[in-house]
């Protein structure tokens, strides 16, 4: 197989052409501030299918052979390497078989179908899956479509750093999330061979940095499975292909955790008005927490997808917003009488608090007989609202507790 160079990147941008989007780059005035780093978001969850995947994919179903072509492909993915496949598939007349995990969220499963692949449910976990697509392309004579370790893939992939230099001329940095390394080993390799200057760092979650622990033994090694919000670069072990580009081209991994990343998918969201997913926020979230010095850099910041489980979302903007102290929950200790609660009320409305939900409960929490306890829900406008709230509350003799 034909190495990834800076030329196999450039055919596969001829090749690709106007099929996929050119992705905005933007230079985000909040988060430059925010930072102290010129920021611009590559805005990848705007392609097609809501990721970057769709452009290795694409890029390899375009080198197929019209024997191959006609025996059909097939890929193993809980997500957005499946939609990437299913859809250009589709377009190009190609049947796609695509195996996922029985775990699968339902909307997942259907936008792929919706794309026009066959969808087969099979395993616990994305080895599995993969193992059984492994084993239906011997069977079937599909050509299989890896996620990452591919070297059509990944000049597919590498497509995006071409787009980099033309949108930012200056560029002196880009922060790439990292799974397999598809992305970051197509992106890298073409930003440092037309200029090694630009600083190139990847982004790994806490929970699972296979990427890095590969670098550190000089090769692939697969660690334990963990749970992770980045569910897109959740990858238990490296690439072969990858690992080599990533030992010569990217300066840097670091890591973040869950909560970095849910910080930054509601800093998108409320800042930027662009959904992202775990992975495709984690580039952010290690440029804010200041994972790495980029010394004023003008620096590029991968998002790479948007495709988020809109139940998950829902608690993510639910814990930021505790975590900000827009949303507050208080165990408020009152006398058993009538009019207590009506007292307590109007100081909260008095203090301009918004009350979301109550719990009020005489059996629970040992409580004497003479007392009844009220869990309130709040929203505030923040640190300084919550400190006027507590000094009304005490002023007017309650006793109370925040909850957590």
């Amino acid at each position: 197989m034909e190495p990834v160079t800076l030329a196999t990147v450039q055919t596969a941008r001829g090749r690709i052409g106007d099929s996929i989007h050119v992705s905005p780059c933007q230079l985000s005035h909040h988060l430059s501030e925010l930072t102290g780093v010129p920021l611009h978001l590559k805005l990848e969850n705007l392609q097609r299918t809501g990721s970057f995947k769709e452009r290795g994919a694409l890029n390899k179903l375009l080198t197929l052979s019209e024997t191959e072509r006609k025996r059909g492909v097939i890929a193993a993915s809980a997500g957005n390497h499946a939609q990437g496949v299913a859809f250009h598939a589709a377009a190009r007349g190609i049947r796609a078989q695509i195996v996922m995990p029985l775990a699968t969220p339902q909307i997942k499963v259907s936008a792929t179908r919706g794309y026009g692949a066959e969808v087969i449910l099979h395993g616990a976990s994305y080895d599995e899956a993969c193992d059984e697509a492994l084993r239906r392309r011997v069977e079937e004579g599909r050509t299989f479509i890896h996620p990452f370790d591919d070297a059509e893939v990944i000049s597919g992939q590498g497509t995006i750093g071409l787009e980099l230099l033309e949108q930012v001329p200056d560029l002196e940095a880009v922060v790439v999330p990292i799974g397999g390394g598809g992305l970051i080993g197509g992106i890298a390799c073409v930003l440092k061979e037309i200029n090694p200057r630009i600083r190139v760092i990847g982004v790994e979650p806490e929970k699972l940095p296979s990427m890095l622990r590969a670098r550190e033994a000089g090769h692939p090694v697969t660690i334990a499975a963990e749970a992770t919000i980045a569910d897109g670069i959740a990858v238990r072990r490296a690439g072969d292909l990858t690992l080599p580009l990533v030992c010569r081209y990217v300066d840097e991994i670091v890591t973040v955790d869950d909560e970095e990343i849910a910080s930054a998918i509601l800093m998108l969201l409320e800042q930027e008005k662009t959904l992202a997913e775990g992975a495709g926020a984690a580039a952010l979230a290690a440029v804010v927490q200041s994972k790495t010095n980029l010394r004023h850099r003008r620096t590029a910041v991968l998002v790479c997808g948007g495709n988020i489980d809109v139940s998950l979302l829902a608690k993510i903007i639910e814990r930021g917003l505790v975590k900000d102290g827009r949303l507050l929950r208080i165990r408020v200790y009152l006398q058993d009488r009538p009019g207590a609660l009506l007292q307590l009320t109007q100081i909260l409305a008095r203090e301009r608090a918004n009350i979301v939900e109550t719990v009020h409960n005489r059996a629970y929490y040992g409580v004497s007989l003479g007392e009844t306890v009220i869990d309130v829900t709040i929203e505030t406008r923040g640190a300084t609202h919550i400190t006027a709230i507590s000094h009304a509350l005490r002023e007017a003799g309650f006793r109370f507790e925040r909850i957590q």
